[in-house]
């Protein structure tokens, strides 16, 4: 169904982009890959660690060569990419060039019910003091980075699902 291209997952912490994108590779024959599993084995320790030894800066740009060399060595592929994965160093320019990226846009109150289960595993949230703020900072974090989901060409509204995604495809590569 969707040729050639690979299939990028983008979105918020929480949207689902691992759990939907393992589901999707195996419906459409594709090998999957975590960009921030693959930035783990590059770096040989946790993005926790990458963050506190690091800082963010540094993060972002290992994230960007890891994703361009991924990118290059797995032409075809289901893609679970971080959070603020499109909204550096080009790196949106790079998923519109060479597949197709999927905006999950999920609401920030799903968005909280899920992240409150592992809030210790997220670099950028494991400092906020209570409910209050991480809402507060969810929902500034998402508009700051909708200007880059919102140029997918495939968004996915609410609690996506892969039937969901796999009717969005269907109808995007039928329609064109």
């Amino acid at each position: 169904m969707i040729a050639d291209d690979s299939l990028y997952l983008i979105g918020m912490p929480g949207a689902g982009k691992t759990t939907l994108g393992l589901a999707l590779a195996t419906r459409l024959e594709m090998p999957f890959r975590d960009l921030d599993e693959e930035i783990v084995a590059h770096e040989k320790r946790s993005i926790l660690e990458i963050f506190a030894t690091d800082g963010q800066d540094y993060f972002r740009e290992v994230e960007a060569a890891v994703l361009r060399t991924l990118i290059t060595s797995q032409p075809r592929m289901v893609l679970a990419t971080g959070g603020g994965t499109p909204c550096f160093h080009q790196n949106m320019d790079l998923l519109l060039a060479t597949g197709i990226p999927l905006y999950l846009a999920v609401p920030v109150p799903e968005l909280l019910q899920r992240l409150r289960r592992n809030l210790s595993r997220r670099p950028l949230l494991t400092d906020i003091p209570d409910e209050k703020a991480l809402t507060a900072h969810i929902s500034e974090t998402l508009a700051l980075r909708q200007r880059f989901y919102d140029r997918a060409p495939l968004r996915c509204e609410g609690i996506c699902t892969v039937e969901a995604i796999w009717h969005l495809l269907h109808t995007y590569y039928t329609t064109g």
